[in-house]
This record gives C-alpha cells, sequence and structure tokens, in this order.
C-alpha cells in the first residue's frame, strides 16, 4: 500500500515537471517564432523592430541583444542619413561659392582680353579680378584642409611652444588688417610664458579662423582677444561687439557646413568654425560660444597646458 502511495506521488511529480517542460518548451518555441520574425523585418529594413520578452524567458538575453543591434544600426543609419546630408548641402554650397565668383572672375578677365576697357579702368579690372582669384585660391585651400580632417588625414607635429608668445604672433599679421577694415581691437596677452603642447600650424590655423570670422561674419567695430593662464590650462578667448548669434543657431555653428538663416555664417560656407573645432579637439582642448545678439559674442578656447 505504501509503495503504491509513494508510485503514485512520484507519477503525479513527474507529470507535473513533464507539464512544466512542454510549457516551457511551448514558451520557447513562441519566442524562437517572435525572434525569427524580427530578424525577417530587422532583414527588410524595418528598424524599428524590437522583440519584447519578459524577466523570466530562457531567450531573454538574445531579445536584448537583437534589440540593441537594431538601436545601434537605427542609429548609425541616421548618422548615414544625416552626413549625406551634409554632403548635399555642401555641393550646393560649393556650387554657389565657386561657381558665382568664378563667372565673375571669368568676366573681368574676358573684358580685358577683349580690350574693352582700357587705362585706369583696366587697372581697377585687374585689382578686382586679382582679389577674387585670392578669394578663391583661400576658400579651395579651406575646402582641401576641411576634406583631409574629414577623411583622418591630417598630420600634426606638436611641439611645445609659448602660447603668448605663439599667439602675439599670429596677432601681429592681423593688426594691419582690422586697421584696415576700421576695427578697433584689444590685445591681452600676458608677458609670463605659457607652455602649451601644439602644432603650430593648426593652432594657427585656428585663431586666423576665429579672427576671420568676426572681421567678416560679425558686423562688428571692436575686437578683444585676450589669453589667461590657468592652473592647467590656458584659456584664450576671441571677442567682439557685432550682430551676435540667434540661440537657435548657437548650439550649431561648429557642424559642418551650417548655415543658419541668422547666423553669421551665413555668408560663408559653414567650414571655418568647423575646421577650429576639430582643430582644437586634435590638441585635447574645448571650443565653445557665448552670445547675446546685437551685444556682443565670445568664443573661448581651452587647451590643457604643457605641465
Amino acid at each position: 500500500m505504501d509503495i503504491n502511495v509513494y508510485l503514485l506521488a512520484g507519477l503525479i511529480v513527474s507529470l507535473f515537471v513533464i507539464l512544466y517542460l512542454v510549457a516551457n518548451l511551448l514558451r520557447v518555441r513562441q519566442q524562437l517564432s517572435f525572434i525569427n520574425e524580427a530578424l525577417k523585418d530587422l532583414k527588410d529594413g524595418n528598424l524599428n523592430r524590437r522583440v519584447l520578452t519578459q524577466k523570466n524567458d530562457m531567450t531573454r538575453q538574445i531579445c536584448y541583444d537583437i534589440n540593441e543591434i537594431a538601436i545601434t544600426s537605427q542609429s548609425r543609419l541616421i548618422q548615414q542619413k544625416q552626413a549625406e546630408q551634409a554632403y548635399k548641402r555642401l555641393m550646393t554650397s560649393l556650387s554657389h561659392d565657386v561657381k558665382t565668383p568664378l563667372a565673375s572672375l571669368v568676366g573681368y578677365l574676358e573684358a580685358i582680353e577683349s580690350g574693352f576697357v582700357e587705362g585706369a579702368e583696366k587697372d581697377e579690372y585687374i585689382h578686382v579680378a586679382f582679389e577674387k582669384a585670392n578669394r578663391l585660391k583661400e576658400f579651395v585651400a579651406t575646402l582641401f584642409e576641411w576634406v583631409k580632417l574629414d577623411a583622418g588625414e591630417q598630420i600634426y607635429h606638436f611641439s611645445v611652444f609659448d602660447i603668448n608668445e605663439l599667439t602675439r604672433n599670429v596677432v601681429a599679421e592681423w593688426v594691419p588688417i582690422l586697421e584696415s577694415a576700421d576695427m578697433e581691437y584689444n590685445i591681452d596677452i600676458p608677458e609670463k610664458e605659457c607652455p602649451v603642447r601644439a602644432d603650430l600650424n593648426a593652432y594657427t590655423r585656428i585663431l586666423n579662423n576665429l579672427l576671420q570670422n568676426v572681421l567678416t561674419h560679425s558686423g562688428a567695430d571692436h575686437l578683444t582677444l585676450g589669453i589667461e593662464d590657468e592652473a592647467h590650462r590656458v584659456k584664450i578667448m576671441v571677442a567682439d561687439n557685432g550682430r551676435g548669434i540667434s540661440s537657435s543657431d548657437l548650439p550649431h555653428i561648429f557642424e559642418r557646413m551650417y548655415q543658419g538663416d541668422h547666423s553669421r555664417s551665413v555668408k560663408g560656407n559653414g567650414l571655418g568654425l568647423s575646421i577650429a573645432k576639430e582643430l582644437v579637439t586634435a590638441h585635447k582642448g574645448t571650443i565653445t560660444a557665448a552670445s547675446v545678439p546685437g551685444t556682443e559674442t565670445t568664443f573661448t578656447v581651452l587647451l590643457p597646458k604643457a605641465l
């Protein structure tokens, strides 16, 4: 009698175990079916598809991994589309920035070549054509530099420099340019040496781009450049009293080819500030901008000191 009870109890337990295993097997089979459908959707390009799972599901980790792959792929696709749109804007910008001045340059040269202008007027045409040719040369040089940065082919030669002396040398070349533009300026650079590990050409380009941005786009009549020596870093500030940058454009001004309708970059090709940011980042530094529309704009570059 006791043996029959034990056998019955064992049979019941075995039955429950079998039912449990069958239920789990059916659950896993259902989950595998969901996973298979999700993978087909992802393969067909539906990156919004997700696999729902419960905490105790045996396939939980697989579902999490598939969802993570879908999210990552979706993010990369968005970045790719943004890059494609950026390149389309670049091509549109190039078409305008090269075609228009080039056509004007050809027009001046044709007038000179055909003898339509003589004497002082001819000299004036030659002077205008020379200036347009130089602007095109600068634009092409800027474009090539941006392409090198974008392709990761920029080569840097880092050495320890006195950032104050280096900045004075760069600014000295800008003084006659600022004066010819009737722009007042205030330069505040400490006499004490401040060592920074930098690439000479890259740092020069950073300053040149910031100063050119003020001169070309700000509409300012006063510029301030200052350097502050802090404990572990150096702060370079370029400020102006121009029209400023709108709050909607400010977060985007360092983006490649960004041209806001009301931003200071609307006259340019959107490369200058993005190049400056790339070069600052290569120096393990940061660049930020603050602006009060109609009052002032300040660009701040922070670079680590060579301690």
